[in-house]
């Protein structure tokens, strides 16, 4: 753009002249011209027709969306569409919803703005928070009045006015594009102190995004009907108010903030509105175009018959339900979850032990997810229990954390997990892990602790010995030792930020030091304070995510080690002629040539 850009020769137009002028750009540069025909037509099907001006209505955007009415979010959603449809003038916000407006709508929030904006590509939280927020000024000062650091938005104070009054790249980047330059700074977008999202709207739009988390751009959001009645929408309610939790304590301040909402999100929920992509882009598919009857009758290789659509969740656990897979799809890519997990071990079925887990888990060779829920133990010192409780409360360092300032729920119900993407194996004199494992919890407020450079004791699996007493599964901890010169024997040596499973999987452990600021893995962005859950476990799952070659493979892992067993176990020994016992194994194929049993070499 050049000299046009520094000159700002379209400053002289109107700001309704100039977002057109972007929606024509953002049309012809974002859409296919079979795209553009298509959401022509959807808008034509669509509008209602005033004076001669066509726009779209909430009840109509509602019902074309099928967002269900028992959600309760179509005002919130309409409010947001309002805003952006007046990008990049925001100013003049809310807008109605005509032809160009909802041009700007699709292209941003299916981030198809990329292919035209060179500035401000990476980010549109900021005009995502500013379509949801409402500006209340009285409200802003009474919060401020309750005192406490400026930098939280947990009940003790507001800051958003300092990190929204600054320009926005994307408008930036828009109005770069337009070679416009504002007149006067009265051009800019008006002051936001007092900017928040309230609560009870950010928690309708959490169950939208969990329930829209895997639908798929031609995928009615209808089909999904099944997890919003009963128990089903009890559960996808619960699941977002742990969600919800950790933004804010809604005991304590009526919405979320924008520093809050930016450092919550890219840390621990980096891909939360990916699902608006898919459900926006239901503008772009006409059904009066009917494509897929013009293709032909043949079924595409690898595809299903007509009618039957692969299950998001292909097997049934005590912790993972569809809720929960989608949670989880916040924070790791879509494409790893939604039809690609299988239940490798589950406690309740395989057993509560190291040898079950062992046999079960460790013959994946694709990326893992261990999922552990439980009830948190009663009474603070270890003689305040008997019994295993105890002899486990007796392992663990001395040293307790307490939470100070009371965003800890009353809910007794914690569920933590960790992704992983190598193999597991067994830890010796180090750990294994790569520095993309996550540690995360889920329940009752959802955190994810990244993996940090400090140290590598990213994950460990080691059962009890004599020279190792202490067995079990940590994350966050050094290995097991033979010998430990500076600890005890019989004491779990626990990382700052860590979860233990002690080898018998009745208990286990959630520390959180963030004094110390971390360790493997990175301290928490929502929490900054020390804790300590110990728990009592209930259930212990693990899902291999993987396609069938994965599952294929572990198959043939399993039926091989089973007939070796089931060799062994045919075999008579005993006889007491020791050359004679080895020559059978031999013949069976377990000893010899280099043969040990565990390899199917």
């Amino acid at each position: 753009m050049g000299q046009a850009q520094s000159d700002g020769r379209n400053a002289s137009l109107s700001h309704e002249q100039l977002a057109k002028t972007l929606a024509d750009k953002f049309a012809q540069k974002c859409f296919t011209s079979l795209e553009l025909y298509s959401f022509k037509d959807v808008f034509k099907s669509l509008a209602d027709n005033a004076q001669g001006l066509r726009y779209l209505k909430e009840d109509t955007i509602a019902q074309f969306l099928e967002i269900p009415d028992v959600l309760g979010v179509s005002p919130v959603i309409f409010q947001m569409m309002s805003c952006i449809g007046a990008f990049p003038f925001l100013e003049d916000a809310p807008a109605v919803l005509g032809l160009e407006q909802m041009v700007m709508v699709v292209t941003i929030l299916t981030e198809r703005y990329r292919r035209v904006l060179a500035r401000g590509t990476m980010d549109r939280r900021k005009l995502l928070f500013k379509s949801l927020a409402v500006y209340d000024r009285c409200l802003s000062e009474r919060e401020g009045d309750k005192g406490g650091p400026k930098d939280q938005v947990d009940g003790k104070g507001l800051d958003a006015k300092s990190e929204l009054d600054e320009d926005d790249d994307l408008v930036l980047a828009a109005l770069d594009s337009l070679d416009y330059i504002p007149a006067s700074k009265q051009e800019k977008p008006p002051a936001t102190h007092g900017a928040m999202i309230p609560a009870d709207n950010w928690r309708k739009l959490i169950m939208l995004l969990l329930l829209i988390a895997p639908l798929d751009a031609q995928e009615n959001l209808a089909s999904y009907s099944n997890r919003l009645s009963g128990g089903e929408l009890d559960n996808l309610r619960a699941t977002a108010d742990w969600i919800l939790a950790a933004f804010l304590n809604v005991e304590k301040t009526p919405g979320i903030g924008f520093s809050r909402f930016n450092t919550v999100i890219p840390t621990s929920m980096p891909f939360m509105f990916d699902g608006l992509t898919a459900l926006f882009e239901h503008f772009l598919f006409s059904k009066n175009l009917a494509l897929d009857r013009r293709i032909g009758d043949q079924p595409q290789p690898g595809s299903l018959p007509s009618g039957l659509v692969q299950p998001l969740l292909q097997d049934t656990g005590s912790i993972m339900n569809l809720n929960i897979l989608s949670q989880l799809s916040f924070f790791i890519p879509a494409s790893s979850l939604f039809r690609r997990l299988r239940l490798l071990y589950s406690g309740d079925e395989d057993g509560f032990s190291m040898g079950s887990f062992e046999s079960k888990v460790f013959n994946w060779r694709a990326p893992t997810l261990l999922l552990v829920s439980g009830t948190r133990l009663p009474g603070e010192a270890a003689d305040a229990h008997s019994g295993p409780a105890s002899a486990f409360l007796a392992t663990l360092p001395t040293r307790r954390f307490y939470p100070e300032n009371g965003m800890r729920t009353d809910d007794d119900s914690v569920t933590f997990g960790v992704y992983l993407s190598q193999p597991w194996k067994h830890a010796h004199r180090e750990c294994f892990g790569t520095e993309d494992t996550l540690l995360f919890q889920l329940q009752p407020i959802h955190d994810v602790f990244h993996a940090s450079t400090v140290n590598k004791d990213y994950a460990s699996f080691s059962k009890p010995s004599a020279s190792a007493p202490i067995g079990g599964i940590t994350f966050g901890c050094p290995p097991p030792q033979a010998t430990q010169a500076s600890r005890r024997s019989n004491t779990i040596a626990l990382g700052p930020v860590s979860l233990v499973l002690e080898s018998s999987f009745e208990f286990g452990c959630f520390t959180h030091d963030y004094t110390s600021q971390g360790g493997a893995f990175q301290t928490s962005v929502a929490r900054k304070y020390d804790f300590q859950d110990r728990f009592e476990v209930s259930s212990l799952e693990v899902w291999g995510c993987g396609g069938d070659d994965e599952a294929r493979h572990q198959a043939e892992r399993w039926a091989w080690e089973a007939m070796e067993a089931e060799a062994r176990r045919r075999i008579n020994l005993g006889t007491g002629d020791i050359d004679a016992d080895r020559s059978l194994l031999e013949m069976a194929g377990l000893v010899g040539a280099n043969r040990s049993g565990g390899s199917m070499g």
